[in-house]
Parts: structure tokens; sequence; C-alpha cells
């Protein structure tokens, strides 16, 4: 069912291709008298109406053009859907996050960054989850991401975070706590975000292997957010490889 159109004002043109058609089928004048017109014979009618219609083609073409060009729009759910992403933010709130980064802290130049990756790409599911010695998941998955801006003043490292967070980094804690929760979501493709600036004791031996394997099984994509200088730590890049 058309509902409307993409640019209505090209229907105007319409008047083109119409006047054509009428012109063909009501102009006169086109009679030739020969001898045969006072004798019996057929009125030619069928004739007329033969040729009368292979002159209306090209004012029919057009009105299609027309039509086409005007972006006709039909009511109903979309053909095709974008392929939903989950992405967990797993940002870490040690103390030194609170280090000076630009115009502000580590800390608030991380957020800055998803609030500002969120109101950039549509369509996805986004969670935020803290992480310093503990975990601590402060948006769920969602696709109403209203809920990212205000999580900026409540955990500033700066200021006396939730009992048991603790002020230390705990990385693969935190990625395990963002593979669970990815692993609850049945559609769409998993990524994980991880924003810290420092390495961490809990990914050092195997833990780190143990860690990438697992989420390259559950097809879980890692991408890691180094916020500050040096080099990132060799176990973060063997996760996010």
């Amino acid at each position: 069912m058309i509902v409307g159109f993409t640019h209505p004002e090209l229907m105007a043109l319409l008047v083109i291709p119409i006047g054509l058609l009428t012109w063909t089928w009501k102009r006169s004048g086109r009679e030739i008298a020969i001898p045969s017109d006072y004798g019996n014979h057929g009125s030619g009618s069928g004739w007329r109406r033969t040729v009368n219609l292979f002159e209306s083609l090209p004012a029919l073409i057009l009105m299609a053009v027309i039509f086409l060009l005007a972006g006709p729009q039909e009511q109903g759910s979309p053909r095709s859907k974008r392929a939903l992403t989950n992405i967990e933010f797993c940002v870490d709130i040690s103390g030194s996050m609170t280090a000076p980064f630009e115009e502000g802290t580590r800390y608030e130049a991380s957020m800055k960054a998803i609030n500002d990756f969120v109101e950039h790409r549509e369509g996805d599911a986004f969670g935020l989850t803290f992480f310093s010695d503990a975990t601590l998941q402060w948006v769920p998955l969602t696709t109403d991401t209203s809920a990212f801006q205000y999580a900026l003043p409540f955990m500033d490292p700066r200021k006396r975070l939730p009992p048991g967070l603790g002020g230390g980094t705990q990385i693969g804690k935190a990625l395990e706590a963002c593979r669970r929760t990815l692993l609850e979501r049945e559609e769409g493709d998993r990524m994980i975000i991880l924003i810290s600036d420092g390495a961490s004791a809990d990914l050092f031996g195997d833990r780190a292997s143990e860690i990438a394997t697992a989420l390259k099984e559950d097809n879980i994509v890692l991408y890691d957010v180094h916020v500050a200088g040096g080099e990132v730590s060799d176990e973060i890049v063997k996760i996010a490889y």
C-alpha cells in the first residue's frame, strides 16, 4: 500500500503525460476520405484504437518514470534490518585513572569518548561495566543509552566509590564479568571495549591465554583502548589480538 512519496512535488509533472494521452485519444482531423467511404465497410474503430494504444506508449512510460522518481513509500515493516551488535564497555576506575589527560582526567576523557560513540551509533545494544578490584555493572545491555550520560559524576574515581570496588586493577575479573553478560544475549554480535590505563596481575601466567580462548569460542571480539602513555601490556595484546 502506497502511503506517500519521498519527492511528492514531482507528481505535478504527471500533467504532461496525462495531457499527451488526452490529446492522443481525443484529437480529430486524422480522417482521409477515400472512394470506399461511401460503400459498405467497417468503421475502422479497431484499427484506430490499436494505433492510439501504440501512440500512447511514450506517455505511459513517462508516467512510470515520474512515479518512480517521486519515490513511492510503502507502509509495513522493513524488509531488511541492520544486524544488532551487543557492545559492553569495560571501564577502569582504579586510582590511576585520575591522572591528568587533556583537559580533565583519564576517566573523564574515557566517559566523554563513550558518550560520543553511542550517540553516533544507532541500532546497537550497549552495556557499561566499571571495574577496579571488583566489578559493577552500571548499565545493562540496552538500546536506550540515556543512562550513560549520568554515569560520569557517580563513578568518578576521585570520589568515594561504592564499597568493595577498591582502587586496584583486575582486568581479568572484569572481562569474565563482561563475557557472562554478553552470553545472556542470543541475538546479534558480541563485543567488549576495554578502556584502561595499565596492566593487571590477574592476567599473568596462562590466565590471559585462557580468557582469549574463551572469548574466541564465544564469538566475542575484544577491543582495547589504552588511556595512557607507553606500551600496552603483552597480556592485553594477547587477548585483544
